[in-house]
């Protein structure tokens, strides 16, 4: 007689805990700033016109847009990060579909596709303020042209490395893609930078 195996154990997820989860900034009338935590991001590199390429726009339904531009218009978002290197974001939960569906589309071709969900966090800015507020700490000129609904910049912002993305022109309306490690620095000095606004932050 033999003792019975004990019962498997069910999987757990994990709890996810956004970089931000509890960041609740008072920001000045002219400026609102939330976080969207969890967003696929999907990094994609494949050499501009190449086979795979062709293919990935296939699964995609768009070209890949061209240097500092971002495809805005889709559910599944590319933003322009390099000569050869896209980030492709979407909605929670999505990343294993869109690797699959990607991977099955380039085929033998070469190309790779990696999840980095994980890596970073977004931060949506808005109101007529933002272009004061960013260039206190961006050396980037977001005037003219580099502030179209669209634009792509991969920059500094106090020192942290981001992804400027324009939603609205002027610019009015951003993405921030910032690390998770950076994300609470970045966030302290958004709020920070708001103070000559004579609202506490």
């Amino acid at each position: 007689m033999t003792a019975d195996a004990p019962a498997p154990t069910p999987a757990h997820t994990p709890a996810r805990i956004s970089p931000l989860a509890d960041w609740a900034p008072r920001l000045p009338s002219g400026l609102t700033a939330r976080e969207l935590p969890y967003l696929t991001q999907l990094t994609l590199r494949v050499t501009p016109g190449s086979a795979a390429a062709t293919a990935v726009e296939g699964y995609l339904g768009y070209t890949l847009p061209d240097a500092c531009r971002a495809q805005l218009d889709t559910e599944v978002k590319a933003l322009w990060l390099g000569p050869d290197e896209w980030l492709l974001v979407a909605p929670a939960g999505r990343a294993e579909e869109l690797t699959a569906g990607l991977r099955a589309a380039i085929g033998e071709e070469f190309a790779t596709v990696t999840d980095t969900s994980a890596q970073r966090t977004v931060l949506a800015l808005a109101g007529p303020l933002l272009p004061e507020v960013l260039s206190q700490g961006c050396a980037l000129d977001l005037a003219s042209a580099r502030a179209d609904a669209g634009a792509c910049h991969t920059t500094l912002l106090a020192q942290a490395g981001v992804t400027l993305v324009v939603r609205e022109a002027g610019p009015r309306a951003v993405w921030l893609l910032v690390r998770s490690s950076f994300a609470g620095y970045l966030a302290a000095w958004l709020a920070d930078a708001c103070t000559e606004y004579a609202v506490e932050c």
